[in-house]
């Protein structure tokens, strides 16, 4: 595979993720933690000219941070397929990145781990709303179970408490 020196049409697509954007969520019971709603902050900022986008998130609970996490969007020639790297306070290196497509305006990812499998879904509604809802299966089941559900608006302030 030749190198490329400029980002495609699928890598700018990841822009759609830049910027501040705050969220309401909705957060399942789970082993890791009980039902109810969450706040959410959010900031993306692209990486190496546009081929990559780093987003930094962080839910809050009860006036407290319940989970944060750093997302590493990229979109790679060689299989043609969007990848998710996320690293977060719960502590799992991810052994590969979820992989998935963009077709229209939702970008679907999948991951397989040990533990199961987690599908999250963006559905962007225009360039100022995204809707994302995670799901996982456990390993040996073939039953799906919301994790968390959101709506994320762009914000308009520029300025961010993420660090």
């Amino acid at each position: 595979m030749a190198f490329q020196s400029t980002p495609s049409a699928a890598h700018l697509r990841l822009n759609a993720f830049a910027g501040t954007w705050e969220g309401e969520e909705h957060v399942a019971a789970s082993a890791w933690t009980s039902e109810g709603r969450a706040s959410a902050e959010l900031s993306g900022e692209t990486l190496f000219g546009g081929f990559f986008i780093e987003q930094r998130y962080r839910q809050t609970r009860d006036g407290a941070v319940s989970f944060e996490a750093r997302n590493v969007f990229g979109f790679d020639v060689s299989d043609q397929a969007y990848k998710l790297y996320q690293f977060d306070t719960a502590g799992f290196a991810p052994p590969s990145p979820a992989s998935g497509e963009w077709p229209g305006n939702e970008l679907v990812l999948m991951k397989t781990s040990p533990r199961g499998r987690q599908r999250t879904v963006f559905a962007f509604e225009n360039e100022d709303c995204y809707r994302m809802g995670v799901s996982f299966s456990p390993a040996g089941s073939d039953t799906w179970q919301e994790v968390v559900s959101g709506v994320y608006r762009r914000a308009s302030s520029t300025s961010s408490n993420l660090s």
